[in-house]
């Protein structure tokens, strides 16, 4: 039997995996832009979470091409739209204190990306825009933290490529 922490931590992360089944097929893009290059984003953290970096792209250019027109080209140079990206910060703190002990019962991971996305073909920025992602998560849980970093990096993505592909 699950507990009630870890029962709600599992439907958590069932809604999240079901969150990727739908598809954008009326994208507001523009109709001369049909491949993306999106180098490895940068860390400016300071926060030693560098590894996340190259999982977050990576995974951005999975949504884009899985959900939307454009393909992704390793080359900058041939590509009609080029999407930055930079992690800003990252902070992990207290989200709830024990009020019997004043420790922290969970923690929040806070992460903001910064994206600029141009078109290539017209030279032009189509946005720069900061992205906030955020999860709590039960305190001295170093699993549970990582979950927390990888939904945060979710949120992130789904904003960023609902951006790209849908102008909102």
């Amino acid at each position: 039997m699950l507990k009630a922490g870890a029962k709600a931590l599992l439907y958590f992360f069932i809604a999240v995996s079901i969150q990727g089944c739908y598809s954008f097929s009326g994208a507001s893009l523009p109709p001369h832009i049909k491949t993306i290059a999106i180098p490895v984003f940068e860390d400016h953290s300071g926060a030693g979470i560098a590894q996340f970096r190259s999982e977050l792209t990576r995974s951005l250019v999975d949504k884009i091409e899985s959900q939307s027109p454009l393909r992704f080209t390793p080359s900058i140079l041939i590509a009609d739209a080029l999407l930055e990206g930079t992690l800003i910060s990252f902070s992990d703190a207290p989200s709830q204190l024990s009020s019997k002990t004043e420790r922290a019962i969970t923690n929040r991971i806070t992460l903001v990306v910064q994206v600029t996305f141009k078109d290539r073909i017209r030279k032009k920025s189509l946005f720069t825009q900061s992205f906030v992602g955020f999860a709590d998560y039960y305190a001295g849980n170093y699993v549970a933290q990582q979950e927390a970093i990888r939904y945060s990096m979710a949120l992130i993505i789904d904003d960023i490529f609902n951006k790209i592909v849908s102008g909102w």
